[in-house]
């Protein structure tokens, strides 16, 4: 459906077509006792308090030319956060006469865009294994548009946002609009991959499996850390101070961790 501005198609009435970014990162760590996962998620509480989380939300309704019409945010007892900001057009520098295009959105301070009955919301959810050792954070973001412009615009912005080990990602174009002979649209721009909205600088860290339903204007994008350093995966001290079994060891139940997250089942540890 690539079209120039000229050869756009009429609507009757207004873009009824629903847009929606569900964006969910996962952060892994190790924490050895309780004291050290208690430490974690008192850390993640605070890193990703309602108030931060408000920020990065207000950060995204910049990039995408929104108006903020309310906030609510809460942090609960005993962990997690959540934020849902209400937003609706915002002032318009300058409307885009081009299509969306299957590529990454350029920084947040020169993108400008047009939207109107929108919401974005995140959650948060630290949690541990009840075996002690395994600790991980989830954050569950969306982003839905009515009308021309994607939210995937928004993504980019939004993985820089959070320290992330894996991503999922996925994006449906819901309802339908009409033109002004009455033919329904489904969609309204073009779309093979979420990937080709994701920069390369990111894409080069991660790898991707997608798994599309095009006929349904559905689509899923898996992502996973390719390079893995225990440093990174190590709460409040460092690889240097364990010795070579206990840095397999930790090594082994992290990365059994991620793909279990990566590939959405339980391993074969837990049927034996």
């Amino acid at each position: 459906m690539s079209r120039t501005h000229e050869q756009r198609i009429q609507l009757h009435g207004f873009n009824n077509l629903t847009k929606s970014l569900s964006f969910n990162m996962y952060d892994i760590c190790y924490t050895k006792t309780r004291k050290e996962r208690e430490a974690y998620i008192d850390y993640i509480d605070e890193e990703y308090s309602a108030e931060r989380l408000t920020g990065i939300l207000q950060k995204v309704s910049d990039t995408i030319g929104a108006h903020v019409l309310n906030i609510a945010k809460q942090d609960y007892v005993p962990q997690g956060a959540s934020v849902t900001l209400l937003v609706s057009e915002g002032p318009i520098v300058e409307v885009p006469n081009e299509n969306i295009d299957e590529t990454p959105a350029a920084m947040p301070e020169s993108v400008v865009m047009q939207l109107d009955k929108s919401h974005l919301t995140v959650h948060t959810y630290p949690e541990y294994h009840p075996d002690e050792g395994i600790s991980t954070f989830r954050a569950d973001i969306d982003v839905s548009t009515c009308g021309e412009i994607s939210p995937l615009k928004a993504l980019n912005h939004l993985i820089d946002s959070f320290d992330t080990d894996i991503m999922t990602v996925d994006y449906r174009v819901r309802g339908f609009t009409r033109d002004i002979n009455g033919q329904k649209l489904f969609i309204d721009h073009d779309i093979s991959s979420i990937q080709n909205f994701i920069s390369e600088d990111i894409k080069n860290e991660f790898d991707m499996i997608d798994s599309n339903i095009y006929q349904e204007n559905i689509f899923h994008t898996k992502c996973k850390l390719k390079n893995f350093d225990l440093n990174n995966y190590l709460f409040g001290y460092s690889r240097d101070t364990l010795t070579e079994q206990e840095q397999a060891e930790i090594t082994k139940r992290i990365t059994e961790e991620m793909d279990e997250i990566y590939f959405g089942r339980n391993m074969n540890r837990f049927l034996k």
